[in-house]
């Protein structure tokens, strides 16, 4: 049988040679000073003020166009802000730049002038490590009230501190010369306990007439310090958990990314049959997560309770059904094992498997009916079609991923672009619309569905005629972890939102010095402003409510 372009493309990538060291180096030039030894990219490390040039470079003369993360830290005698690179037409292909900061002045160039997605970064890296980035167009506390004292992931933070949190008065963003001579502007606060804001989140609003002047999104209301809380946890055990609480609408994937990154820094392997079992119950949960998506924006778009909403609602309990039989929860599943699952199947194994292929074999009928009630709605077409519009090369600015992404027409899925699990055996497609609109956005997330039962029909083909006596869930792996000390690695997964991504640092004992979440949720909905500034402000709810959110992840 010949190979699909699905599968040709993802075993190219898994065939594909390292990035050239040696070429990146003499693309960088003069800004580096030194390597580093990181075990998912070369490193290269430069000086504080020599980020935009170097930035520049790997942008202009070799492609690099996706800063996926920036990861601050303190060690006892420097700070360092680590730049992970990579681009969005070859996932593989990935940079790493580690900016050293002095001790008693740890101020580094910003990167936003090259990537727009920066800003939010060096906020957090603000925030929460105390690093100053010069030139940031607006360093200010992302997360944690302005008048927080200290920064909780640096190494002299006192935990035991009270903080006296003030109330601020909000001002008006806009100056009088940007206001029409007509019109009068009005300051408005959307959320953060608001239905169409998803969760809590505070949506600074400037208004002329109904016209969205400017829009500055507020987070922090979730933030629970849960890199700082994976730090204090063993890797064998206590990581994982976590995972389920960023993303907890559909959060089985995020259990992938953390055991990808402890199992290729501690050199663990995963049986085959382990890594289907693995694939199977992401995809699952990736159509938790574009039910629950699907239902909610019909909610805040046209107000359907009655048909999409709870439509969504049923098909996602049948979904909840059959990984509670799986994995014994219906929310927090801590399926994921290290080396592995912690179990296999529910006995008898012909009922689970039925139940799955009823599933299957009604879903099509029931997107069928989605089709019908939501994208051929009349009401629906008028709020979303061209509203919400995010260019691609906006996107890409901004870090975007997921369906946000590859409905402004960007062909990136690290399932096929940087293969992982089971993913490169098995024939799907990556969905990708060009309409950049609210509209294109849901249009591939209903498609999505489609894709997750294709991915999900396979697997248990396969797990249907397994060898009995090779069903291997979990292999050997050390009851304490203890990767070497400064061994770092960058790691990420594609989930329901889009790329989240794990960098570690170790330290020698059974728990991560450094433990950075990267959350698609965060870097998309910075892209909002983008999408909403002189729109309607009824435009600008449908326009959050197609980027899908959450805020647990969002704010970690």
């Amino acid at each position: 049988m010949s190979e699909t372009p699905q599968q040709e493309r993802g075993r190219t990538a898994l065939e594909a040679e390292p990035v050239d060291a040696d070429e990146l180096e003499s693309v960088l030039g003069d800004v580096v000073i030194g390597t580093d030894d990181h075990a998912n990219a070369p490193a290269f490390v430069i000086r504080p003020d020599d980020v935009q040039r170097a930035l520049g470079r790997l942008r202009d003369r070799a492609g690099f166009d996706h800063l996926s993360c920036i990861t601050p830290q303190e060690y006892e005698d420097r700070y360092e802000s680590i730049l992970h690179v990579t681009t969005y037409d070859d996932r593989r292909r990935e940079v790493t730049l580690v900016v050293p900061l002095p001790k008693d002045d740890p101020v580094c160039q910003s990167a936003e002038p090259v990537f727009r997605t920066a800003d939010w970064h060096e906020r957090e890296a603000y925030d929460l490590v105390g690093i100053e980035y010069e030139g940031h167009p607006d360093l200010r506390r992302i997360l944690l009230p302005d008048s927080w004292q200290g920064h909780p992931l640096s190494l002299d933070y006192n935990q035991d501190k009270p903080q006296v949190v003030k109330f601020a008065e909000h001002a008006n963003p806009l100056e009088a010369d940007q206001q029409g001579a007509e019109s009068d502007t009005m300051f408005i606060n959307i959320g953060p306990h608001h239905p169409a804001t998803h969760g809590v989140l505070h949506l600074k609003t400037v208004l002329d007439g109904e016209t969205v002047a400017d829009v500055d999104p507020d987070v922090g209301y979730l933030h629970r310090c849960e890199e700082q809380m994976c730090q204090q946890g063993t890797y064998r055990h206590q990581i994982i958990p976590y995972s389920n609480r960023w993303d907890y609408t559909a959060n089985l994937p995020n259990e992938w990314a953390v055991a990808r990154a402890i199992e290729d820094l501690a050199d663990i392997d995963v049986p085959e049959y382990a890594q289907i079992l693995r694939t199977m119950s992401t995809e699952f949960g990736r159509m938790l997560g574009h039910f629950l998506a699907l239902g909610t924006f019909a909610l805040d778009v046209f107000g359907d309770f009655t048909a999409i909403f709870q439509y969504a609602m049923r098909d996602r309990e049948v979904v909840q059904d059959i990984l509670e039989d799986l994995t014994g929860q219906r929310m927090m599943f801590y399926y994921f094992r290290l080396g592995g699952v912690c179990w296999d199947l529910p006995e008898p194994r012909e009922e689970f498997f039925e139940k799955i292929r009823d599933f299957l074999d009604d879903l099509p009928t029931k997107l069928a009916e989605y089709d019908d009630l939501l994208t051929g709605n009349e009401i629906f077409q008028i709020r979303c079609v061209d509203t919400g519009v995010l260019e691609p090369e906006v996107a890409k600015n901004y870090g975007c991923t997921g369906p946000v992404a590859r409905g402004s027409g960007i062909d990136y899925d690290l399932r096929r672009d940087d293969p992982y699990g089971y993913y490169p055996e098995l024939e799907w497609d990556v969905i990708t619309e060009d309409g950049c609109d609210n509209y294109a956005r849901v249009l591939v997330r209903m498609q999505e569905v489609e894709q997750s039962a294709k991915i999900v029909e396979q697997c248990v083909d396969l797990l249907e005629d397994w060898p009995e006596d090779d069903r291997t869930v979990q292999s050997n792996v050390p009851r304490t972890l203890k990767p070497p000390a400064d061994a770092e690695i960058y790691r990420a997964v594609e989930i329901a939102k889009g790329e989240l991504g794990v960098y570690i640092r170790a330290d020698g004992s059974n728990s991560p010095a450094r433990f950075k979440i990267r959350s698609p949720c965060f870097h998309n909905l910075s892209a909002l402003p983008e999408m909403a500034e002189g729109e309607f402000v009824a435009d600008m709810i449908a326009s959050l409510g197609s980027l899908d959110i959450v805020l647990g992840s969002v704010d970690r």
